[in-house]
């Protein structure tokens, strides 16, 4: 036993002699990392060392220049104190300087402040007159000096000179003066087209600027001459023409006194619609009432015609003896004729039957006319309350701030009634004229059917 024993322990330390060769080999492979890693680690903080020491280095050098820019502000705040101390001691200084100086002016001026006043306004109204005078379009510029005389006047630096106050009654004085004459002179003319030509240009005093027998306006925002797009009817023109022809002597011209540069009354009378206009603005039912007035004017002339040649064949039938078949007379003269032999109450009933038969043809269209008579008001009368409702549809949506804008739909509307009208009073005047001549041709018929009657009975 004790020999097993010793060959088994034997077996284990030949067997454990292996490992602890590599546990030696082992130690000493970890005791160099170790010492490669204690180095590693004295060589990071020897570097971080160097950098603390550089990173404190360089506050404490901001550190410094922030002190000494810290410095130099102090200095400039307590420089710019002393600078403030001493504007605000000389702004103190010059405004006694100047309520002194404001004193001794006003002091100076005494009477003329009110004088220089006045003067302004009287500028400032001329200025205006003078932009928009018509006068203007033969002299411009004259306004030119009046700005810089109201600015002198304004400011309490500069004084107007005799000759700018001389030079603004002279201007006063010349506009009175102009007013009252009728001049020719050269200007460029815009016409309605938008050409420019060179014209000669009758002014009218203040009132009216003529050309060629046109309307002119003048334009004080751009001080040119330019043509009415729309002139006046009538005979204004041919007075306009005539008063730039005329070599002198009293020559009947229209003025508008109402305003320098064109005035209401001409606006007025250039913006009133014409009676093309006026038709236009009755609209279909204002067309429908026209095309009735012609068919009545058309059927009025052609039964007129038709019954004066009728109305002649049977004149000269009364002159005849024997019946003639192209006229009613002579058709119902014939009837006598041809009955001989009837009794006095036949013979009228056939008498009476023949007027019948001719009646028609002689009275065909007067019952048209008739109707066109009463239709035409009443259409008339439904074209205004049709307007009328749009007018009030128009008022409600928009408002009546603008009276003009009602005013316009309501005569807009009236226009129908007033289309309806002219033609209801010719076509009535038709209508009785047409029907007298029918019922004279009636009225010798049955004279004549009467007449052939007595005649029958006085022979039986």
């Amino acid at each position: 036993m004790r020999m097993l024993k010793s060959v088994f322990l034997c077996g284990v330390l030949i067997l454990a002699m292996p490992g602890w060769a590599l546990a030696e080999e082992a130690g000493q492979a970890q005791s160099a990392s170790l010492d490669e890693l204690l180095l590693r680690i004295k060589e990071a903080r020897l570097s971080e060392s160097r950098e603390q020491a550089a990173r404190v280095r360089e506050f404490q050098q901001a550190k410094a220049e922030k002190d000494k820019l810290l410095k130099q502000a102090k200095a400039t705040e307590l420089a710019e104190e002393q600078r403030s101390e001493q504007l605000e001691q000389e702004f103190a200084d010059n405004e006694r300087q100047i309520a002194a100086l404001e004193a001794q002016l006003q002091e100076r001026l005494g009477s003329l402040k009110e004088m220089f006043g006045h003067l302004t306004a009287a500028a400032g109204d001329t200025r205006s007159t003078l932009n928009h005078s018509l006068v203007s379009a033969q002299f411009p510029d004259r306004t030119d000096f009046l700005d810089d005389l109201i600015e002198r006047m304004s400011s309490n630096t500069r004084l107007p000179s005799i000759a700018e106050i001389e030079q603004l009654w002279y201007e006063i004085n010349r506009e009175m003066i102009e007013a009252g004459k009728v001049v020719s002179f050269p200007a460029t003319v815009i016409g309605a087209d938008g050409e420019q030509s060179s014209r000669q240009v009758v002014r009218v005093g203040a009132f009216n600027l003529l050309s060629e027998g046109a309307y002119l306006t003048y334009r004080p925002e751009t001080g040119t001459v330019a043509e009415l797009a729309r002139q006046p009817g009538g005979g204004y023109q041919k007075m306009a023409l005539e008063l730039q022809s005329s070599g002198g002597g009293f020559t009947s011209v229209a003025i508008d006194p109402t305003g320098p540069s064109g005035g209401s009354l001409l606006a007025a009378l250039v913006n009133s619609p014409g009676w093309l206009e006026r038709w236009r603005q009755g609209g279909g039912i204002g067309y429908l009432i026209s095309g009735l007035g012609v068919l009545a004017l058309i059927l009025a002339l052609w039964r007129l015609v038709i019954l004066s040649a009728v109305s002649r064949r049977v004149s000269r039938q009364l002159s005849k003896d024997a019946p003639a078949n192209d006229n009613p007379l002579g058709r119902v003269l014939q009837i006598g004729l041809d009955n001989p032999a009837l009794d006095a109450e036949s013979l009228e009933l056939k008498l009476h039957e023949q007027v019948l038969k001719e009646r028609p043809s002689i009275e065909v269209g007067l019952n048209w006319l008739k109707i066109i008579a009463m239709v035409a008001p009443l259409l008339g009368l439904l074209g205004t309350v049709t307007g009328m409702i749009i007018t009030f549809q128009a008022i409600t949506l928009f408002g009546s701030g603008d009276p003009k804008t009602m005013a316009g739909g309501i005569s807009s509307a009236l226009v129908t009634t007033v289309l309806g009208l002219c033609v209801a009073i010719p076509t009535v005047l038709l209508h009785t004229f047409v029907n007298s001549r029918a019922q004279r041709i009636l009225h010798i018929l049955e004279e004549q059917s009467a007449g052939l009657v007595a005649e029958q009975s006085e022979a039986r």
